[in-house]
């Protein structure tokens, strides 16, 4: 009903004529954006569009002139909220329409995901879709009546002057539709609690898991199909299953999305990090913008890859990426900045592509640029609208024989001119950076850091890590608990939500087996009492994305569907389990199985995995309890680093060099010796000083 109701009036909507364009003449004159900290919004503060950040003012005004409201919602390395800018914000035609009539306000999707997921709902409650830039309009009250994602100048103004004239003719229609699509919206958030056992064995899960891979392209990697993103949980979980059946496809699936990915387009060949994501089902083009948050998740990916495989390719993927991340990403203060805009120049991806002509003048040797062009695809004639993007499409055995080189001369002819290409582009006009922190971005690049420095070994990883951990715990952790979401220019601001709270524990967990220091499970702990009083909802034993302190919006939302990232209840869910699971604390545990439990019926109507691959994992550990490593002694710390080098799966390291307060570390230290207990269910083997042997003890019986 709802679906065609918005078909209805998106059709009534475009029906209408075109209008013509006027110069606009208020270019220079800055609006209230202006004083805003985010990139996006400065972005938009000399449109002249009179643009209100969310908040009290533009919602008084809007109900103190009885205006609709506009709720225009991008962020800084969106193409198209750049191109819709450009094409209707900036003109001053479509500025006087919008000033006349609405009251307009400009939001940041990354500081306000609340705002956004309101209405991002409503879009695809109208459209059966969304995405961004996302374009809602609503009464003065907030409640939407129309929302979709970018449309060119005249079909804009048409849908603006078709809601113009259905206000002034028939308001009551407005306040119908907009009644019938808030209640649609609030009815995405309501689930059952399901008082019944956890009825999923290990069995249930292995066949979950195979009708979950006829989604996958075993070609290619990813989902079948265009366009491809990365979605690295749902791959953790297949390397998790792999670990506990020893099942080849499982990890033949994974090696096949991680080779494709590394060798495509979408990852940035000489200066490393990926793209959100590929148009094309071969991961050749990207969308060239670069977030935080994926190249955080896929450095743990690609590190866990390398702990099971210790294929040297995803080494030098994971140092690439990190070389990138510490290059261009991590701002003085070790916070990690939030993007790389997808435009240069004003135009996609110029930054990152090439001529072939380009590409030899740099080289400057013959032999050496045509076994570069070789390895990387590249032609006269190009593979992207006559220019090239480097993607890997012949093996270095291969170009050893072609050109009758060995592959150590093949490797150092690529580094060699890798170098000077990088060099090169660095002399071009960069994409824009968006420089604000955001705390559940961090929160994942910080667990990146770690799991690389498990991976690898090096140490400048964990130092890396843990500036970024304490970042957060001086800079955006107030002393109960109350943490913010945003930080600029030394400013903290933005009360969090639930993901900042959520993957930050994650984080502190990660950063805590890491080193056996408890200040980051008091910082866990902290943090979790904070979120449980102020966001867990008693009636669905979920918890809210925003907390009791914030303002309401029309709608109380809260997320459940795993996505590029885990879902912010996936990630309590897994927190409260981890942070249990070291403490002792039933009560987290029980409140992550009840929540589990809640999704069981959405987990298992769905053969999609990535929609739920976060609590799939967490699904993993309720049915196969979780290893408890505990190493104990004056040697725990290279005895912690030694098992970290290996794959452990659904394994929690924890450890101490003399007594510790953990129950399960309680009366285990042994002087002049360094023990390793591996535990399950709070059962303990009896104890070993190898770590190889304790590594046989946990992978005993998985198979």
């Amino acid at each position: 009903m709802m679906k065609n109701f918005g078909l209805f009036l998106f059709c009534t909507l475009i029906l209408s004529c075109t209008m013509g364009t006027v110069k606009n003449d208020q270019h220079g004159k800055a609006n209230r954006l202006i004083n805003e900290s985010s990139p996006y919004l400065q972005q938009h503060a000399y449109n002249p569009v009179d643009w209100f950040p969310w908040g009290d003012e533009a919602l008084a005004k809007a109900k103190a002139e009885d205006k609709l409201l506009i709720i225009s919602v991008g962020y800084a390395a969106c193409h198209w909220c750049h191109v819709m800018e450009h094409e209707s914000f900036e003109d001053s035609l479509v500025a006087k329409i919008m000033n006349d009539n609405f009251v307009s306000i400009k939001v940041d999707r990354e500081e306000r995901p609340d705002v956004d997921d309101v209405y991002m709902t409503a879009a695809q409650l109208i459209n059966g879709r969304g995405g961004w830039p996302l374009n809602a309009i609503a009464l003065p009250n907030g409640k939407p009546v129309f929302a979709g994602t970018y449309y060119p100048k005249d079909q804009w103004l048409n849908i603006l002057n078709q809601i113009i004239k259905v206000k002034n003719d028939s308001p009551d229609k407005l306040n119908d539709s907009a009644n019938k699509i808030t209640e649609g919206i609030k009815s995405t958030t309501v689930i059952e609690v399901n008082k019944n056992d956890l009825d999923f064995d290990f069995d249930d899960i292995k066949s979950y898991t195979k009708s979950t891979l006829e989604t996958f392209d075993k070609k290619y990697g990813g989902r079948l199909g265009p366009p491809k993103f990365p979605m690295p949980n749902a791959y953790e979980f297949l390397l998790k299953q792999y670990w506990l059946t020893q099942d080849k496809e499982l990890l033949d699936v994974v090696k096949v999305g991680l080779d494709k990915m590394a060798q495509g387009g979408i990852y940035d060949q000489l200066g490393g990090g990926f793209a959100r994501y590929s148009v094309d089902e071969f991961w050749l083009v990207p969308h060239f913008e670069k977030m935080l948050y994926d190249n955080g998740q896929l450095v743990s990916l690609y590190a866990q890859a390398y702990q099971l495989t210790k294929d040297p390719y995803y080494k030098s993927v994971i140092e690439k990426t990190l070389g990138f991340i510490e290059r261009e990403m991590t701002s003085p203060e070790n916070g990690f900045y939030s993007s790389l805009d997808a435009d240069s120049e004003g135009e996609e991806g110029k930054f990152y592509i090439w001529d072939k002509s380009d590409i030899d003048k740099v080289i400057n040797d013959a032999q050496k640029s045509s076994v570069f062009c070789a390895y990387y695809d590249v032609s006269e004639k190009g593979n992207f609208e006559d220019k090239n993007i480097l993607n890997i499409v012949k093996s270095k055995d291969d170009l050893s024989k072609k050109f009758n080189l060995n592959v150590n001369e093949i490797d150092q002819i690529i580094i060699e001119c890798e170098s000077k290409l990088l060099i090169e582009r660095n002399k071009r006009i960069r994409p824009g950076l968006d420089d604000k922190i955001l705390t559940s971005w961090n929160a994942l690049m910080t667990k990146g850091y770690i799991d690389a420095y498990n991976a690898l070994g090096n140490k400048k990883y964990l130092t890396a890590a843990l500036k970024n951990a304490n970042f957060i715990k001086d800079k955006q952790t107030s002393i109960d608990g109350k943490l913010n979401r945003n930080f600029k220019e030394g400013k903290s601001s933005i009360n969090a939500f639930l993901d900042d709270y959520a993957l930050t524990i994650c984080s502190y967990l990660e950063v805590y087996q890491a080193t056996f220091d408890k200040t980051w499970i008091d910082q866990a702990e902290l943090l979790t009492k904070y979120a449980l009083k102020h966001f867990f909802n008693e009636e669905s034993k979920m918890f809210n994305f925003t907390s009791d302190l914030d303002p309401a919006l029309i709608a109380k939302k809260s997320e459940f569907e795993d996505n590029v990232i885990p879902s912010s209840n996936s990630a309590m869910a897994r927190a409260l389990f981890t942070l249990g699971t070291l403490t002792y604390n039933n009560e987290y545990i029980d409140k992550s199985e009840q929540m589990l439990k809640n999704m069981m019926e959405k987990i298992q109507s769905t053969n999609y995995l990535s929609f739920y691959s976060n609590w799939a994992q967490l699904l993993l550990d309720h049915v196969v309890a979780p290893f408890e490593i505990a190493i104990v002694g004056k040697d725990a710390m290279p005895k912690r680093a030694e098992m970290a080098e290996n794959y452990l799966g659904n394994s929690i390291l924890l450890g101490t060099e003399k007594e510790e307060n953990l129950d399960l570390l309680k009366e285990k230290l042994q002087e002049d010796y360094t023990m390793i207990y591996v535990c399950q269910n709070k059962t303990c083997k009896l104890p070993l000083e190898d770590c190889k042997e304790a590594i046989k003890l946990v992978s005993h019986d998985l198979k």
